[in-house]
């Protein structure tokens, strides 16, 4: 009887030892879903440097969530005067240096904010997530948590994630040998339970200006040809995914391109193919990686169709993309992780 006393007792002490690691290893993904949560949910006004290939910009970001009806506004403060303004679906951008407005529409409810990751359920797969330390920030006690990716085709993210309000207070996008490309650092940041219209109005005067509109809703974009059910891709990185395919009208285009966006959950990849190249000729002057900061944009020629990839992402993964892309069946897979 003792013994089978001891054979439970040591039964429950292995189930309660694995139920704790679970538990452990769950929290550096909990804290990333506060962090998310609070970015979308809370009303703040803050003051960050945003620094990029060794320039540094000083930039405001204002965001409020009323009922669900988000509105944002950043603004450059180093003289630039860009501005960017969501209300809902619709954000407006506002570029002093060419004198124009650009006013696009998204579904998504992403922060303005960059280099903030989501994980979901599939492209937790392809990320090691960790808490590594415990530091203060600005006099606040951070989680520093780390999404460390397990191949090549995406970049990793380091966070100081706030304890007490679960707000990022310094983010990091790092490269495969752990290099900073991209960082932001608040140098205040303040939460307020009511923000006035007034804080979302542009300081840019905008007379002359021209105002550029792409609407996908609109009787113009809704007349285009289903241009991008022709075209998918006929082999993807591990853990990348079709998700939106559309065609639409770009500013200054006479012609619709095709949109098709490729994401694993946490990093995407937009691709654009416009008609009216002839290759070979076009294939020499065409092609080509470029990369600024942690954006990479690889351009191609394929049958008579310029195909542009453009993505937060390494440069060997939207050159991958974009030579991949063709008048073919869905995409698969190359592989899964750890292979």
């Amino acid at each position: 009887m003792p013994t089978k006393r001891v054979s439970e007792r040591l039964t429950w002490l292995a189930f309660a030892l694995a139920a704790a690691a679970s538990a452990i290893a769950q929290e550096p993904r909990q804290w990333l879903e506060r962090m998310n949560q609070a970015l979308t949910s809370r009303n703040y006004d803050g003051v960050f440097a945003h620094w990029q290939d060794g320039r540094v910009e000083m930039l405001r970001i204002i965001h409020r969530n009323v009922n669900g009806q988000v509105t944002e506004r950043l603004a450059s403060l180093d003289g630039s005067g860009r501005e960017f303004i969501r209300n809902g679906a619709e954000l407006s951008c506002y570029l002093p240096d060419k004198r124009t407005v650009l006013v696009s529409h998204s579904a998504s409810s992403a922060s303005l904010l960059t280099s903030i990751p989501a994980i979901d359920n599939k492209s937790a797969a392809f990320y090691d997530i960790e808490e590594v330390m415990r530091t203060r920030v600005n006099r606040r006690d951070t989680r520093v948590i780390a999404v460390t990716p397990r191949d090549e085709f995406r970049y990793g993210y380091r966070l100081w994630i706030d304890e007490s309000t679960a707000m990022p207070l310094k983010t990091q996008l790092c490269d495969a040998h752990g290099r900073v490309i991209e960082q932001v650092v608040f140098a205040n940041l303040e939460l307020a339970n009511r923000i006035p219209d007034s804080a979302f109005r542009p300081d840019v005067a905008t007379d002359g200006y021209q105002w550029v509109r792409n609407d996908p809703t609109s009787a113009v974009s809704a007349g285009l040809p289903n241009l991008s059910a022709l075209w998918s891709a006929l082999r993807l990185p591990p853990g990348f995914r079709m998700t939106v395919r559309s065609a639409q009208l770009l500013p200054g285009a006479h012609d619709p391109v095709a949109h098709l966006v490729f994401t694993d959950g946490l990093a995407s990849v937009s691709v654009f193919v416009e008609s009216g190249f002839a290759a070979p000729a076009d294939q020499q002057t065409v092609a080509g990686v470029a990369s600024v900061g942690s954006a990479s944009a690889f351009t191609t020629v394929i049958d008579g169709h310029k195909v542009t990839a453009v993505g937060e992402v390494p440069p060997n993964t939207v050159r991958f993309i974009a030579t991949s892309v063709t008048k073919s069946e869905p995409a698969v897979a190359v592989g899964s992780p750890g292979h």
